[in-house]
């Protein structure tokens, strides 16, 4: 199950395409490139267990370049070309990557010191070796010590500074996945003919995981460059599209889409809506069947995969707000004390028996995030109901605790977002001098709301919040932003807009 299986049986089939159908790479080319790459890093010195680094865009060639990665047993970290420079810095000599495949342009732009000893290959023109000069001479056959490598992928950052996720390799022969992977296949119905618009960054997890599977199984990926609502509708129907990947954000700008373009375009091909990586507010999930059907499947994972919950879009249905059951380890929701909790309780979510990780040269932070039990967390809190279905309140870290009573921000952003003139909205905590922290919001609105008086809306979100939500949980001041800062894979960048009421007094947020 890797890409040379599809080589020997339909070398012209297109694995990878960009959207403007500029450019494609078949599954002999794939095979071909990747071995080359994978015999030119052998002569740079790597072995099973080394890695290397992607800093690139949504350039076709990342996938091959990561496939080359994973038949050699390399890790290989992909690098968000929208980090600053001290980030990227930071990854780049965090990682221990010996080589780095990236564009002298985006070198340029990100202005980053690189660290001592590392290995430049580019894409394009620069003084160091260019990729496809660099390959050309290596045979196209599978080296003879091919085995299977991984990912490992760091937060997004959003609380701190990175952190890499890093699996054990036991270098496996090439062909095989792991339990998860092998899961997610058949919960997915992921074959030969899926046909996958890639919607995200591909340096992110859950688009880079989910290409590669498509591309072991022999399916075709469609990669977007930049996430436009309109376009993917017209994907949809100009590839005969199947499956997909979204985040409740891009969900939220197909729903504001006119009504005349929502409907302009044939999605009757599409059979697997899949979405995950933030929270989606039940009334956009609700809307989303409505228009596309029962299509839309949810999961709840993390870069970490330490545990997975799914929910078809009948569960939704019935349970409402759920990511669903466990498929990939089983759930514990623990107190304070790490005692599990009865159903119905709040507590910090755990996995048992799921995927073992740990955050590379971070032993602290590796040990924080597992019980005395050998559960571990990706810090979410959250209750199971009778019927195992996991619902999540919030990040524990996003927790506003006001006059003694934990506030969960999620509900009152999902509260918010319900309002005709919000399209987006964030809700933390800031200093209080009687409460300690007061609730505030931060909303986007609809672009024929941006006119408007905004002192108005603000009196109106507050009675919209006060009419649905106990009066603890409305927000003690709102205000209006062009555009909250979201990563493109969805996450929010909650700790941006907390910082500048923070500076001065302590904050528990680290």
């Amino acid at each position: 199950m890797h890409p040379g299986i599809h080589r020997l049986r339909q070398p012209e089939r297109v694995a990878f395409q960009s959207s403007d159908g500029n450019h494609a790479t078949t599954y002999g080319e794939l095979d071909r490139l990747s071995n080359q790459t994978a015999h030119y890093l052998f002569d740079l010195g790597l072995r099973p267990r080394d890695g290397i680094a992607i800093l690139l865009d949504n350039d076709l060639r990342f996938l091959t370049i990561a496939w080359a990665a994973q038949r050699s047993g390399l890790y290989y970290t992909p690098v968000s070309i929208l980090f600053q420079a001290a980030e990227i810095g930071y990854i780049l000599e965090n990682c221990d990557a010996k080589v780095l495949f990236t564009k002298i342009s985006i070198l340029k732009q990100a202005k980053v010191a690189l660290p001592e000893g590392l290995q430049v290959v580019t894409l394009d023109e620069s003084p160091y070796p260019n990729w496809y000069d660099a390959i050309a001479h290596y045979p196209s056959s599978d080296r003879a010590d091919a085995c299977e490598g991984a990912e490992m992928i760091y937060s997004s950052g959003t609380t701190g500074q990175p952190k890499g996720v890093r699996f054990d390799l036991p270098l496996h022969a090439l062909g095989t996945v792991s339990p998860l992977i092998q899961k997610r296949i058949e919960l997915h119905e992921v074959n030969e003919h899926t046909r996958y618009l890639s919607t995200a960054p591909l340096y992110h997890s859950a688009p880079l995981r989910y290409n590669l599977m498509v591309s072991r199984l022999g399916g075709t990926s469609v990669i977007m460059p930049k996430f436009d609502a309109e376009e993917a509708l017209a994907l949809i129907e100009r590839h005969r599209i199947t499956h997909s990947q979204w985040v409740p954000t891009m969900f939220n700008r197909l729903l504001a889409l006119p009504e005349s373009v929502r409907t302009k375009y044939d999605l009757s091909s599409l059979k697997y809506a899949i979405h995950a990586a933030a929270p989606c507010p039940v009334t956009v999930k609700n809307a989303m069947i409505k228009w596309w059907g029962p299509i839309l499947y949810e999961y709840y994972s993390g870069t970490e995969s330490n545990g997975s919950t799914a929910i078809t879009s009948a569960e939704s249905l019935t349970h409402p707000g759920s990511v669903g059951r466990a498929f990939h380890g089983q759930i514990k929701i623990l107190d304070e004390n790490f005692n599990e909790q009865a159903t119905g309780e709040v507590g910090t979510v755990y996995f048992a028996g799921g995927t073992d990780f740990s955050y590379h040269k971070d032993p602290e932070k590796t040990q924080a995030a597992r019980s005395p039990q050998g559960w571990t967390t990706l810090g979410d809190v959250g209750i199971v109901d009778a019927d195992g279905y996991l619902y999540l309140k919030d990040r524990k870290s996003f927790m506003i605790i006001s006059g003694g009573v934990n506030i969960y921000p999620q509900e009152i952003e999902d509260c918010l977002v319900r309002h005709e003139a919000v399209i987006d909205a964030a809700v933390f905590g800031v200093p209080d001098p009687d409460f300690g922290e007061a609730v505030k919001a931060v909303v986007e609105l609809k672009t024929h709301y941006q006119n408007h008086d905004s002192e108005r809306l603000k009196i109106a979100l507050r009675d919209h919040c006060r009419a649905h939500l106990s009066h603890v949980k409305c927000p003690k001041s709102i205000d209006i932003t062009d555009a909250l800062p979201r990563h493109p894979t969805g996450k929010l960048y909650k700790s941006v807009l907390r910082a500048p009421y923070w500076r001065g007094h302590a904050s528990s947020i680290i």
